[in-house]
């Protein structure tokens, strides 16, 4: 299903991933990175370079700042100095993506639940939520640590689902990452890639296998069949 092509329901329920799907979050994200190389006597990057790799946090950020991955013997120091930068700083530059709000609006006035599925820690996910003004609208603010699985599982977003009471058949998910559309499908959710946002690296977001995509958030008011 391409951009132009509407569901052939209206959904219960529409679930968000929050990095670079809600929020754009990527200058927050690579702001710790490029002051960890600046301590290092390394120059910064552009936050072009950095964008693709803020949906995997700081074990994308670390691997493309600083080439260390998981297992390197240095890797949980740097680990934990990014998370602490991070959270003395995550809401400085992040805001919602151009028309999310107006997106958020359309649901609420449809009466469609809607809420927040991300990989973040659920006690970074509440805060960057509520200064965005949107945690007290919401209707799940699960993180990667809220169930005992992390998406690609599914159970974050059954989570989700049972949170607002809707079976995961009327629910939508709409998600930046591979991991987002394979945690939607598995969830037995319908699927909408957000191929406005950080998307990786690699794989085109049209082949990740969901069942629509959309080049900005305002699409998904014609897609989800909201007034205008």
């Amino acid at each position: 299903m391409s951009t132009s092509e509407a569901f052939s329901f209206r959904p219960a329920a529409v679930f968000f991933d929050l990095d670079g799907t809600l929020a754009d979050t990527a200058a927050d994200l690579a702001a710790p990175v490029n002051a960890m190389r600046l301590a290092r006597g390394l120059e910064a990057l552009p936050l072009e370079a950095l964008r693709p790799f803020a949906s995997h946090g700081a074990r994308g950020l670390i691997g493309r700042g600083l080439n260390i991955a998981p297992g390197h013997a240095e890797f949980e120091a740097l680990r934990a100095d990014f998370l602490a930068r991070y959270e003395a700083a995550m809401v400085v530059q992040t805001r919602l993506f151009d028309g999310m709000a107006e997106v958020l609006d359309a649901l609420e006035a449809a009466q469609v639940r809607w809420g927040v599925v991300s990989n973040k820690v659920e006690r970074y996910v509440r805060p960057i939520m509520a200064a965005l003004g949107v945690l007290e609208r919401s209707a799940s603010a699960v993180g990667g640590d809220t169930t005992a699985h992390a998406k690609p599982h599914p159970e974050p977003l059954l989570h989700a689902a049972r949170l607002v009471g809707v079976e995961p058949a009327r629910c939508v998910y709409v998600g930046d990452d591979l991991r987002d559309i394979e945690a939607g499908r598995a969830a037995g959710m319908k699927t909408i890639a957000a191929c406005y946002g950080f998307c990786g690296d690699t794989l085109p977001p049209q082949q990740w296998g969901a069942d629509a995509w959309i080049d900005h958030p305002l699409q998904l008011q014609a897609m989800l069949g909201l007034s205008h």
